[in-house]
This record gives structure tokens, sequence and C-alpha cells, in this order.
């Protein structure tokens, strides 16, 4: 509907209140609830939001190395505008109105740090080359028998899994709580995120989800809206969700990948597809990859954005650690699937479950599009076997301070995304590594407090 019809739609239903929210650089969402008066005449000025939602981390301490607001600003306001296009009613709320914000202007311009508006220039960039960036994401995540309240209080210790043991594509293991996937499914969907599939993934009480595909920017809204829309449904069953990339070093790691391909403007043809290749891929494709592994130094933080994110980068745990593609390979950083015309795509493995769905999206398709732009060569061989042993190319990098220096000093990434973004979020994330280097953890207590 346009800004009339639901004007019309907010009058005809005597609907009282909406909910609006958007991302921060971490991809949590922040938002309202606001009255219908606020709602509408918001539609043409747009929404005053404090902009310390970019200047504070996911646990609202302060940043002191970000210039894109802070003290030195005095945190004044900033004005988000909803994006007409996303409204939906949240079922497991009496169908609560509800829609997506971000902070681009009528201009144009917008904040540095908002993922969303990131994402739309970088969109808009792949149409303007005559493109039609189709996109999904997937992920897996653990579920608790816990509340936020036994959380805290077990001090994030001896936690209840849903379910005991390491049932991967169980069908027995769902149906013991049935209510709660069903909910997830169903409800789901009537929030405008349909799921192509729902399964165990091997692990206690983990599920995997693949959501249905469609353009970069809406199939970002879906994956953005899922991982909050299952920590609500779960609430509501008494169940805790985690999208940590890695809970329990003894057990997988929660992955987020993300499936592209290129389309014609009317979605007739996959111009990834090259009936004449050997491998099915044609020239587009080929650069598109290439792009993306070239790339993948220089942008490796906006696929693994926390210090969680590199304890499941690790060898023989499913998840990538070269710089490596190969043919329908799951031990590659980017894995080729090239079955049929329609299907054929990318699917970038490194992103975990942890990503910011906005900024991982707009790394994979910048990268790919870098590679299109400057016709770039696919000079790396299909790994074919164990990837983690091809580090021929290179290896990514093993902890998120040695990732987010190499992207803050790239040219590439500038070139990418800007300088004001790079400085911004890479800034955010060494932040976090100086939060976490502070700490003292029950490894170093257990190993030296006694013994040294």
């Amino acid at each position: 509907m346009d800004k009339q019809q639901i004007e019309a739609w907010i009058q005809d239903k005597d609907i009282q209140k909406i909910k609006f929210a958007f991302a921060d650089i971490d991809g949590v969402l922040r938002g309202k609830l606001i009255n219908k008066e606020k709602f509408l005449g918001g539609l043409k000025d747009g929404y005053g939001f404090c902009d310390v939602v970019f200047g504070w981390d996911s646990a609202d301490a302060c940043y002191d190395n970000v210039q894109v607001t802070g003290w030195h600003s005095g945190y004044p306001d900033k004005y988000a505008r909803i994006d007409l296009s996303t409204m939906r009613n949240i079922p497991w709320q009496n169908d609560q109105p509800f829609f997506l914000a971000d902070f681009t202007q009528p201009d144009g311009s917008s904040v540095a740090a908002c993922p969303r508006s990131l994402l739309k220039r970088v969109a808009a960039d792949c149409e303007a080359m005559g493109y039609h960036p189709e996109f999904a994401q997937e992920f897996e995540w653990f579920n608790f028998n816990e509340t936020p309240q036994t959380l805290q209080d077990k001090e994030f210790t001896k936690l209840q899994p849903i379910s005991p043991g390491m049932f991967g594509y169980s069908i027995l293991r769902p149906s013991q709580h049935s209510d709660f996937y069903y909910d997830l499914f169903n409800l789901l969907k009537g929030f405008g995120v349909p799921l192509e599939g729902l399964h165990t993934e091997t692990g206690p009480g983990v599920y995997e989800a693949a959501i249905a595909h469609d353009h970069v920017l809406v199939a970002a809204d879906m994956a953005v809206l899922f991982k909050t829309g299952v920590k609500e449904i779960a609430s509501k069953h008494g169940i805790t969700a985690t999208f940590m990339a890695k809970w329990n070093a003894n057990l997988p790691g929660c992955s987020g990948h993300i499936h592209q391909s290129l389309w014609n403007k009317d979605k007739s043809e996959n111009l990834f597809y090259g009936a004449s290749d050997a491998n099915k891929m044609s020239d587009l494709h080929k650069h598109y990859l290439a792009g993306q592994l070239y790339c993948l130094p220089h942008v490796l933080p906006m696929y693994a954005p926390t210090i969680n994110s590199y304890k499941r980068l690790v060898e023989g745990a499913w998840a990538p650690t070269t710089i490596t593609w190969g043919l329908d390979n799951r031990t590659t950083a980017i894995r080729v699937i090239n079955d049929t015309p329609n299907h054929t795509r990318l699917e970038t493995r490194i992103p975990g479950s942890d990503t910011n769905p906005y900024l991982a999206m707009s790394a994979a398709l910048a990268s790919g599009l870098y590679g299109v732009k400057h016709k770039l060569e696919l000079n790396i061989p299909n790994t074919i076997g164990n990837g983690y042993q091809d580090k021929t190319h290179g290896q990514l990098a093993a902890n998120l301070e040695d990732a987010a220096t190499a992207m803050q000093n790239s040219t590439v990434a500038k070139e990418l995304f800007g300088d004001d973004f790079v400085q911004h979020f890479t800034n955010t994330r060494l932040w976090e590594w100086r939060q976490f280097i502070k700490q003292v953890t029950d490894w170093e207590l257990k190993r030296y407090f006694e013994i040294i």
C-alpha cells in the first residue's frame, strides 16, 4: 500500500498504535510503539530518535572512539523514516501493525552508521548496472529452557537445552516440542518471513531455518525480523533462543550462510548460469565470485562482527578458515551450487548467525559487484576435497582485532562503502575487542588461579 492507502487503512480500522524499528550497527532492532497521530505526522517529516543508538554497543555502553555521535555532539536527534513497503502485522502480538525504518532522507543522505541505508545504496548500485540481486540467508540457533532471569541467576552456566543429544534432521525432536516448532513456521509466515524449511541441526536443542529468497533488501529485512521473531516466539513458550556464533566450545557453531545470484531486471533469467561452461558458470558469475574472494580479507568483520564469531571459524567445524571456493563443497569459504539454471547461485559460508544481515549482505553484494566492475579473473582454482588444507591463497583472520584493523586500513573497503562507514564500523569492532581483552575469563581462573 502507498501512503494514502495506509492512512486510509489506519483510519478505517481505527488503529490506535503502531510499532516501528530499525537495526543498529550490531543488527539489534531498536524501536518504539507510537500512537496513531504520531505515526501519521511522521510520515512526512520522519521520527526523531536520539542518535545514541549509533553511539553505543549492544550492551548500551557508549563508544569512546566514534565520530558519528558522542559526548562531543551532545547526542542529538536524527530522523528515522519508515519504509511503508515493510508493513506487516505481528501475529503473536494481536496483529500489532509493524514497520521497518532507516535513516535515509528524501535527498538521499543518511547516517553513515545506518546498516539498512548502506544496503540500499549497494542495491541501487547493482540495479543501475542492470542486475536484480536475489538473496536469502539461512540461520542455525540453539534453544534453551531458560528465561532472561534464569540466565542471569545461573550466570550463563549449566544451561538446559530444550532437547539432549546430537540429532540432526530429526523428526522426533521437533515433534516433542511441536507447539513451538509449528508456531515458528506458521507465525513467521504470518509475519511476512516465509521459511523454505525448518529442521534440527546436530547439537542439543539446535534448529536451522532457510528463509525464502527475494530482492536483497527484502531478504535482509526478513533476516533481521526472523532473528527477533524467533526470540519473541520462543519467549512465549518459555524458551530462550540464542544466535551466538559459538555458545559452547564442544559443540558446532551456528551459521548464517548467504545465498545469492544476479538476474536480469524482469527476473526471467538467472545470469549466473552458463550452459556452455564446464561448471555451468557464466562469465558474470566468475567475475562476481572472483570479487568476493578478492575482497574477503577487506570486509571480513562484516561477516564475522563479534569476538565470538572467530570461535566458530576453526578447522573441521563446518565453518570456513581459508580463502577458497568449491563446487558443492561445504569446506570452502564460498560454495557454488549449479544443479539447475534457476537454482545456480553462490553460498557465502563465512557469516555466522550473529551477523547483522544488512551488513553481511552489503559485503557480499558489493564484493561481487567489485569483481564484475573490474572484470576480475577467477584465478583461484576450484578446491576439490578438504578446503581447510588449501591455504595457498590465504586464510581468514583469526580474531576480530586483526580483521577490523585490516578493514580500517583497506582502500578497497573504503571504495566499496565510503570512508565514513568504514571508520565508524571498524572503530566499533575495535571497541568490542578492547572490552573483551579487559575481562578475566573462567578459562584463566581455572588454568592459573591455583597452580601459577
